[in-house]
């Protein structure tokens, strides 16, 4: 598997492969000791798994955007791994494109979940609890009303140019938006800030 991303990553050559780790603790110090702007995990890592690393990285490492890798079927992983601070999210046997999209997606500060896990998430999202939307509309309740649509139209999956295009807003300007946006409501990336607009029922 490491082989084969690797291989995939050294086709491109807008990225540059920094280090490749052996397990989830390795990766942890790697991007401790080097400097390192996005961490491709598998979620069954040995040592430490890539739900812990990812949840580590966020703590020590917050510069750090992680996409992480899963096989069909772990839909409770895929909801862990976003809570944990996971940026980007796809299969194991997406298409090497797809790897590709993922890592400039996440380093370039957006999102990215392959359509598969798209499909899962909101799934999941669309049944959610009464409890759990009440308690995402009251998280959302001292945004203002700019910030309640760029909120609503991250959770449709827009990107910043997207938004930007839909509100007759700069990219720029989106970007102070988002960056907002998290740090009001506690959240490590846009991926968070999407689920909480669908728990919410902004994205419907």
């Amino acid at each position: 598997m490491r082989a084969g991303i690797k291989a995939i990553l050294g086709t491109a050559d807008d990225i540059e492969l920094v280090a490749e780790a052996g397990d989830g603790r390795e990766a942890v110090r790697i991007a401790l000791e080097r400097r390192v702007d996005v961490a491709v995990l598998d979620i069954r890592m040995p040592r430490l798994d890539g739900l812990a690393a990812a949840r580590e990285l966020r703590t020590v490492a917050p510069s750090v955007r992680v996409v992480m890798l899963t096989t069909f079927g772990e839909d409770d992983n895929i909801v862990r791994a976003l809570s944990d601070g996971a940026a980007g999210f796809l299969l194991k046997d997406s298409a090497p494109e797809e790897l590709l999209r993922a890592v400039r997606a996440v380093h370039s500060g957006e999102a990215y979940l392959s359509p598969m896990v798209t499909s899962r998430v909101v799934g999941m999202v669309a049944q959610v609890g009464q409890p759990r939307r009440q308690a995402a509309m009251r998280q959302v309740e001292g945004l203002t009303e700019r910030e309640v649509e760029v909120l609503s139209l991250l959770g449709l999956g827009m990107s910043n140019a997207d938004v930007g295009q839909r509100l007759h807003m700069s990219e720029a300007t989106v970007k102070t938006y988002v960056s907002r946006l998290l740090a009001k409501l506690g959240l490590t990336n846009r991926v968070q800030a999407a689920l909480l607009a669908r728990d919410a029922g902004l994205a419907n």
